[in-house]
């Protein structure tokens, strides 16, 4: 029988068919497959899409596979087993779901060890620490509304009020703004109206005729315009509140392995972020992963009761990578 690690995230999920000596025989890479931030209705509809072509380049089907296991952001936030499993269910599949955290598998993509931490920072932002292999402490993930500090959201957020703020007068002017705008498609100049200038209702009807986690798209803004004051400034708060976030779980020295789009950009920062770590007097050693594929593939053979040795680890890890 065949296992599925998936790893589901705000921005794309991934699918990793793998067999029990820990071959990977099939991968395959969607859209955003969170709940939260995609909704149900599209996060199902990655997810399942997503599996069905993984499945395909390892010539099997759903009827091949005994464990899947879902490892994605905010895992006991909702009954997501149930319209999940039952998604799957009515699609063949007869095996048992597990739902893990998505930390825990950006982990186990990039340390071996039972005890050190995770941080990941793309649409979302958290940070966890393991012990004796399992999730022990989790800082932050809250989500856009209520927290994910540092994370794309955030700063593709800071980025849009900034840019507000400036055609507003409210705050400084700032290169952000002509970016934000040709995102937006919104033209500079125009007569002025409600005694606004031209283009500031226009930028707002843009803005809200989007899903609120979508303003994660314009962080790449920030990183695009470092030497801005403005956009340096908010890229200092972020490694700022990323750091705050690793420091509210550290409790010893371990490896700390490090997910996401936001952390993987050279420059201010991952600078800020590792100053105000050392600064904390927290020195470790760093493993950057691209995701959690290996992670949740590990996390499926776990559930499906394999012992995940050192051996293994490095079978799935070697054996993926031939696959992407």
């Amino acid at each position: 029988m065949l296992q599925i690690g998936l790893d589901a995230g705000g921005t794309s999920t991934r699918a990793t068919v793998v067999t029990a000596d820990g071959r990977c025989v099939g991968y395959a890479k969607g859209s955003g497959g969170n709940p939260i931030s995609s909704g149900k209705e599209r996060a199902l509809a990655s997810i399942t899409t997503t599996i069905d072509r993984a499945l395909e380049q390892a010539e099997s089907s759903v009827h091949d596979v005994d464990v899947i296991v879902a490892a994605m952001a905010g895992s006991n936030a909702d009954d997501r087993q149930g319209w999940l499993l039952e998604a799957l269910a009515a699609r063949g599949f007869s095996g048992r779901l597990g739902i893990d955290s998505d930390l825990l598998a950006t982990y186990f993509s990039g340390a071996f060890s039972s005890f050190g931490y995770a941080i990941v920072s793309g649409t979302g932002a958290a940070v966890i620490r393991v012990e004796n292999g399992q999730l022990a402490a989790t800082s932050d993930g809250l989500g856009w509304l209520l927290g994910d500090a540092g994370s794309g959201f955030w700063i593709g957020h800071q980025v849009t009020l900034a840019a507000l703020a400036h055609v507003d007068g409210r705050g400084p002017a700032t290169a952000l703004t002509p970016r934000l705008m040709d995102e937006l498609g919104v033209a500079p100049g125009g007569t002025r109206s409600n005694g606004r200038p031209a283009e500031l209702p226009r930028m707002i009807g843009a803005l809200y005729a989007m899903r609120p986690v979508e303003l994660a798209q314009f962080a790449p803004l920030a990183f695009a315009e470092s030497e801005d004051a403005v956009a340096r400034s908010i890229l200092d708060q972020a490694g700022t509140l990323l750091a705050h976030s690793v420091d509210a779980v550290h409790t010893q020295p371990g490896p700390l392995v490090i997910g996401g789009s936001v952390l993987a950009q050279p420059g201010r920062l991952t600078t800020t972020f590792h100053d105000e770590l050392a600064a904390r007097g927290i020195t470790p050693e760093i493993s950057p992963v691209a995701d959690g594929a290996v992670g949740s593939a590990l996390l499926a053979l776990r559930e499906a009761g394999t012992n995940i040795t050192g051996d293994l680890y490095h079978s799935v890890t070697d054996s993926l990578a031939r696959l992407r």
